[in-house]
């Protein structure tokens, strides 16, 4: 067998000279591909060598044992093709091109440290930026006041633009065309999309001051009788309500569909109709109206505030969430 495999490998000798050849080539094209990539951090350790302009000094400032920094400042000596410090008396001393070097590899050291930490909280007094923030016309309506007063108060240039949310689809976050989304936060989220919870919500009547169902007691078929608004971006005729009430074999009569809350409260301010809207985000629109709690059960909900994990770190746009958090509470 081995005269066997020898002899294959002599017959093949000159493809296999070409492999070895091959691989040296390699090997040294790579291995000069390092040697010409300099390792930055020796800019550190010539920045503590230049400052201290002594070896035991520099090796217990970044913790090191003197003889590694010994290795150290002769992979500097290589690497600048300088001595740096050289020996005069019992200490050494910075030559010509170290003391060209010493500024600028300081500034060098102190530019990387600043990119390499995290960034400092601004002073949002002097702060001018625009945020975008996609939102149903409710929460802008209800909560809008309360933000923009909290903004204005602590970041003037602080300018907010509201941009209606007409579907669930957060392609505007992903690209960064929006800053914050607010809405009900499906079973499963992508990892590409962070959320926190601001509140929870439950869905509530509201009728005009002097509507039938504004006196007395109010039952599932006093309320199935009337005429309703339904809501739905998409024109949908059926929803949760309405889902609810199917389980009790009621039917409620939709006879008109709009696409916002505000729009839903403002008809039934002005007719007969009955609207069934969410309770915290149009706190605000059902002023002198008569709400009333749903005399069957709903399911609640919560809403969330929705931005993309480029802006985790932002400590502006960190200000800004704590912001509508609170113009939530």
């Amino acid at each position: 067998m081995k005269r066997r495999y020898w002899g294959a490998i002599a017959e093949d000798a000159p493809f296999a000279i070409y492999l070895c050849v091959q691989r040296h080539t390699w090997l040294e094209l790579r291995y000069g591909e390092f040697m010409s990539t300099p390792d930055l951090n020796l800019l550190v350790t010539l920045d503590v060598l230049l400052s201290e302009c002594n070896v035991t000094r520099a090796a217990k400032r970044l913790h090191l044992s003197p003889s590694a920094m010994s290795r150290a400042l002769a992979r500097l000596r290589d690497t600048t093709g300088d001595p740096l410090l050289v020996r005069a008396g019992r200490g050494l001393v910075p030559t010509p091109r170290a003391l060209e070097l010493r500024a600028r590899v300081s500034q060098l050291v102190q530019d990387t440290q600043s990119v390499l930490s995290p960034a400092e909280v601004p002073d949002m007094r002097h702060v001018v930026r625009t945020f975008t923030l996609r939102t149903s016309e409710g929460f802008a309506e209800n909560f809008g006041p309360t933000l923009i007063a909290r903004t204005s108060l602590e970041a003037p240039g602080v300018r907010l633009r509201f941009v209606q949310k007409l579907d669930k689809d957060s392609t505007q976050l992903r690209e960064g065309a929006v800053d914050l989304e607010t809405g009900v936060v499906a079973n499963v989220i992508g990892p590409e999309v962070r959320a926190q919870s601001l509140f929870r919500d439950r869905f509530v009547g509201v009728v005009r001051k002097g509507h039938p169902l504004s006196k007395g007691k109010i039952t599932s078929a006093k309320y199935a009788a009337c005429k309703h608004i339904g809501i739905s971006r998409q024109g949908l005729e059926m929803g949760p309500i309405d889902e609810a009430m199917g389980a009790l074999g009621l039917e409620r009569r939709i006879t008109t569909i709009v696409g916002g809350f505000s729009t839903a409260v403002a008809l039934a301010r002005a007719s007969d109709l009955v609207a069934s809207v969410p309770e915290r985000h149009t706190g605000n629109l059902r002023a002198g109206m008569h709400t009333f709690t749903l005399p069957f059960v709903t399911p609640k909900f919560t809403v969330s505030l929705l931005w993309h994990p480029r802006f985790q770190a932002d400590p502006v746009h960190r200000w800004l969430r704590k912001i509508v958090v609170k113009a939530c509470c």
